[in-house]
């Protein structure tokens, strides 16, 4: 059964409507005896990757007490060479106050920089010997006020270097002019 409306003001000039009708009232529909087999499943389905896990550790243990037994296996020495069994010891920092030259490029410098020490003879230009490296990639722990009436003795720069290290800073200082290049 379909009905037309007309109205002046729609667009539309016929519409059908279908009639209403009644749905009869039912209980829901309750599945029974599912939840439990599906948690039998879930239970059964985690047994087996511990299964798998454990053989393949006790097989892991066996390949390992054999090898060890008659000497090292050929994974064994590639092993040792990508982790090795003792890190090498820390060197122990000192703390090494180090004049350089020019005091404008210690103003650049600041705590925690990492610098480059270049020791150049203090004889004419071109004269024997050239300039070198003394200490490379030493870190900046301080750079203590300049004084003001010392403009040509340099700035002085607090590096933190190991010992063997300082001790070459300290003898290239006396013997040569030292700069300083960042890294």
């Amino acid at each position: 059964m379909t009905t037309t409306t007309s109205s002046p003001s729609s667009p539309v000039s016929s519409v059908s409507v279908p009639a209403p009708c009644a749905v009869a009232p039912f209980e829901p529909v309750r599945v029974r005896g599912a939840r439990p087999r599906l948690r039998r499943a879930l239970r059964r389905g985690r047994r087996v990757p511990v299964v798998l896990l454990a053989l393949m550790a006790a097989a892991l243990a066996v390949a390992g007490a054999v090898s060890g037994r008659g000497g090292p296996s050929p994974g064994s020495a590639k092993a040792a060479t990508i982790s090795p069994a003792r890190p090498a010891p820390a060197v122990p920092l000192v703390s090494a106050p180090v004049r350089i030259a020019d005091a404008a490029t210690v103003r650049l410098l600041r705590p925690g920089d990492r610098v480059d020490v270049i020791a150049a003879p203090q004889g004419l230009p071109g004269g024997e010997g050239g300039a070198r490296v003394v200490a490379a990639g030493a870190r900046v722990a301080e750079v203590p006020r300049a004084d003001g009436d010392q403009q040509d003795a340099g700035a002085l720069v607090v590096l933190s270097v190991p010992r063997a290290t300082a001790a070459v800073l300290a003898g290239a200082g006396v013997t040569s002019r030292l700069a300083v290049t960042l890294c």
